[in-house]
């Protein structure tokens, strides 16, 4: 059975933290980890673990009243493909369903474009609601 908390337990190392992240391909968190530690505790994450075992993860930003930042979700190799991603998704955006706007920005992958519209995040063009600007400092 999956347990799922906002505070962090006890028995989870960082070791565990960045191995999930490494699991996933997630290099540009594996090759700082002491950067990706250090945004997870300034960060409200969701954990998701089992018989003491770190299995998922999702990571907002947010000011908790107008803003949800949705910058992180993490579903370990084993256990995709089972709900467990639209469930860190679901329960964080109740956890925070009195915020104004969440924003989540990801890589252009289709599967993960279908992953968020199948959970109801919309496309941002500038037809429909607005602009988004990306400045990504790791090219400059």
């Amino acid at each position: 059975m999956i347990a799922y908390n906002f505070q962090k337990p006890q028995f989870l190392t960082d070791d565990q933290i960045i191995a999930l992240y490494a699991s996933v391909g997630w290099t540009a968190y594996t090759q700082r980890p002491k950067n990706t530690l250090a945004a997870l505790a300034n960060s409200t994450v969701l954990w998701a673990t089992t018989a003491q075992q770190l299995v998922g993860l999702a990571r907002g930003v947010t000011d908790g009243h107008t803003i949800l930042y949705v910058q992180d979700i993490l579903v370990a190799p084993d256990y995709q493909r089972h709900q467990l991603g639209s469930q860190l998704v679901h329960r964080l955006l109740d956890h925070y369903q009195n915020v104004g706007q969440t924003v989540l920005i990801t890589d252009p992958d289709a599967a993960t474009a279908a992953f968020y519209r199948s959970l109801d995040f919309h496309d941002v063009t500038p037809q429909d609601y607005g602009r988004a600007f990306v400045l990504d400092r790791r090219y400059h």
